[in-house]
């Protein structure tokens, strides 16, 4: 048993000062600064902040790692770098590439996820698949040559692994394959890489689309007379992502979304392998893009995904926003966990849920990660 002592504890609706956070493999209790278990290990956080571990739901890569690579030694690099930015759960994401490679991915990951449970780095939630489910006029920096129509039968094929699965819904006319896959997986439709209308986005949430991808980017909207996906994902019911490193969405548009998603926003990163290292030209997918300073590109100039950490997507929300900190932390931990269905087990600080914490400055860079209890990373 550990006893967290002297920090500020982030809870989901308010940050507590003045108590210690009791924890084993779950959190055991939070208790006035004093009143710890005489057996249990004192852990000092010296007045820095403990906070829930952060969910990524939508990340390609890092260290000059792709999930495409379809390599276990790939993941693993993956998981042992993005644990320094207080991740303690994601979602590896496949690209548009070849259905061949992106099974491979999703089964790689598939073998890992128990492992990952324990091992040093990051635990696997599952996958997110980007596309190739897609609309070629949105397609971003995915390869056209790999874009499919919707299909349930490849989703309920993996049903176990992916969480999320990407896709434009008016590629489905009628929405008969996205029907299919609500009724019969669990996994999370995301309406992303789209270009259709107001009507058919709202439509589709009404027939098992439940969230969208990296709102603003590579779909339809807002106009004043053509509302787009953006629009008919901030009227609806559907939580939303948002990479938040005040490239892809300007800061000026990130209050404005919490106010009308609330607990519905979940901040990812989208970063590719060239997150965690210097600027330069590397591969997604099998396509070259260059990284420099906080964008990357396609040698054309498409925008592709970014090298954001996590913890600092936090800061940016908070420093560009009014929004309470507790509330910035939820976007990237209760939020995300909630979306995918893990929402019992993890994402905020409360008894009986996962030892999954992080312990940061006031500038949000992380000290420690422990998952279930147990330092995974300490600086």
């Amino acid at each position: 048993m550990r006893s967290l002592v002297n920090g500020k504890i982030i809870l989901k609706d308010r940050i507590l000062d003045g108590y210690s956070l009791i924890i084993c493999e779950k959190i055991e209790g939070i208790v006035k600064a004093g009143g710890e278990p005489k057996d249990s290990e004192i852990v000092d956080c010296k007045g820095c902040y403990i906070a829930p571990g952060l969910i990524d739901l939508h990340i390609h890569g890092y260290l000059g790692k792709d999930v495409c690579d379809c390599d276990e030694g790939s993941i693993r690099t993956i998981a042992s770098g993005i644990i320094k930015n207080g991740v303690t759960g994601f979602l590896p994401t496949t690209m548009t590439v070849s259905m061949d490679v992106i099974e491979k991915a999703i089964q790689v990951c598939g073998k890992l996820m128990e492992e990952s449970k324990t091992w040093q780095g990051t635990q696997i939630l599952g996958v997110h698949a980007e596309g190739p489910f897609i609309n070629p006029s949105k397609k971003g920096a995915q390869n056209e040559n790999y874009i499919k129509k919707p299909d349930a039968t490849f989703v309920e094929k993996y049903k176990d692994i992916i969480r999320i699965i990407t896709l434009a819904p008016e590629m489905d006319p009628g929405f008969t394959e996205i029907e299919k896959m609500r009724n019969n997986t669990d996994v999370l439709v995301s309406m992303g890489h789209t270009d259709a209308d107001y009507d058919t986005a709202l439509s589709s949430t009404a027939c098992g689309v439940r969230h969208a991808t990296h709102l603003y980017n590579a779909m339809s909207g807002p106009n004043s007379r053509k509302p787009g996906v953006v629009t008919a994902a901030l009227n609806s019911d559907v939580t939303c992502e948002i990479i938040v490193d005040t490239f892809h969405v300007h800061p000026a548009n990130y209050e404005l979304v919490y106010r009308m998603k609330g607990r519905k926003l979940c901040f990812i990163t989208d970063c590719l392998p060239a997150g965690g290292l210097p600027e330069g030209e590397y591969t997604l997918g099998g396509q070259k893009f260059i990284s420099k300073g906080i964008e990357c590109r396609l040698p054309d100039g498409t925008i592709a995904g970014s090298v954001l950490k996590l913890n600092k997507g936090i800061m940016n929300f908070y420093k560009n926003t009014n929004v309470p900190l507790w509330e910035c932390v939820n976007c990237a931990s209760l939020n995300p966990a909630t979306a995918i269905g893990y929402g019992k087990t993890k994402g905020s600080i409360e008894v009986g849920k996962d030892a999954d914490l992080i312990i940061v400055n006031e500038d949000f860079d992380v000290l420690k990660t422990m998952i279930g209890g147990v330092i995974k990373y300490e600086a």
